[in-house]
């Protein structure tokens, strides 16, 4: 059974930081590039970052480059996100995902429940 458990979110200031937290499950997780996504309140879910299974390498939106920093224990099957200067605008329910596309295409996608970080002061 695939499980990707999130935690860390919670209610930080303006300028604060937190760090998430997701632990995976069920899979063979350093198959599979990892990311981090946000849905604010009536806004579309949106990529956040995302670091490849082989090379680390990593990939930012515009919006939280130099404010995020993604990285994964491959070890101990976890992902996290550093979230440091943390605005209002950054408000949301940040979902981990798993993503993998095999030599046939094939696609395996998966989610976790999300974690609400607020950010208010």
């Amino acid at each position: 059974q695939v499980q990707l458990v999130e935690s860390g979110g919670g209610l930080v200031q303006p300028g604060g930081s937190l760090r998430l937290s997701c632990a995976a499950s069920g899979f063979t997780f350093n198959w599979y590039t990892m990311g981090w996504y946000r849905q604010a309140p009536g806004k579309e879910r949106e990529l956040v970052a995302t670091i490849t299974r082989e090379d680390g390498r990593t990939n930012y939106a515009d919006s939280v480059k130099g404010r995020f920093t993604i990285s994964r224990d491959n070890a101990k099957k976890t992902v996290f996100l550093q979230i440091d200067s943390l605005k209002p605008e950054d408000t949301a329910v940040y979902y981990c995902n798993a993503r993998r596309v095999t030599s046939y295409s094939k696609e395996y996608n998966y989610w976790g429940q999300g974690t609400q970080v607020t950010v208010s002061s």
